[in-house]
């Protein structure tokens, strides 16, 4: 049985590791952010968007707003406006992960995909995809931040766990 404590603990994990990669990203130049790569998205910009959008779109499949559209992700957001949105994510998805009993993990929910298509899916499921989405092109907008000179970012979880012995 899947309980609702991992969650709030990937919710404060993603926030940090949303933190680090935006860190990271502030001094870039607009040509650094933009640069191509055949990876993700295409590029630092779209890539961090895409975790935003992901994010967001999750939260609103979570709480039953099933006909949520996917963002555009073309807009030249800056980095400044990005760390905005990314503050506001956390503690919307703490206050709804609040709302919840285990038992809420197995309620069915119904949502159209980003090519508007029906699916149904356990909530408990769905907030496992929302959480482990950003992981991946996170993984992915690190190795870009490397790319354009950014140096090494530190996400792993449990870089943010570990303590000194």
């Amino acid at each position: 049985m899947k309980t609702i404590d991992p969650f709030r603990s990937f919710s404060c994990y993603n926030a940090w590791a949303n933190a680090q990669l935006l860190q990271a990203a502030t001094p870039l130049t607009d040509s650094q952010l933009d640069r191509k790569f055949d990876m993700g998205v295409g590029s630092l910009r779209k890539t961090l968007l895409h975790i935003y959008n992901g994010e967001f779109v999750w939260l609103q499949r979570w709480q039953g707003k099933r006909d949520t559209p996917w963002p555009n992700e073309e807009e030249k957001a800056t980095v400044a406006t990005l760390a905005s949105r990314f503050g506001l994510l956390p503690p919307q998805h703490d206050a709804f992960l609040e709302t919840l009993k285990d038992t809420d993990l197995d309620r069915s929910i119904v949502y159209r995909d980003s090519k508007g298509s029906l699916f149904s899916a356990a909530l408990g499921d769905m907030l496992i995809q929302g959480f482990n989405h950003s992981t991946h092109h996170r993984a992915q907008a690190a190795n870009m931040l490397r790319h354009v000179g950014a140096g090494p970012v530190e996400l792993d979880y449990m870089y943010w766990v570990r303590k000194p012995a």
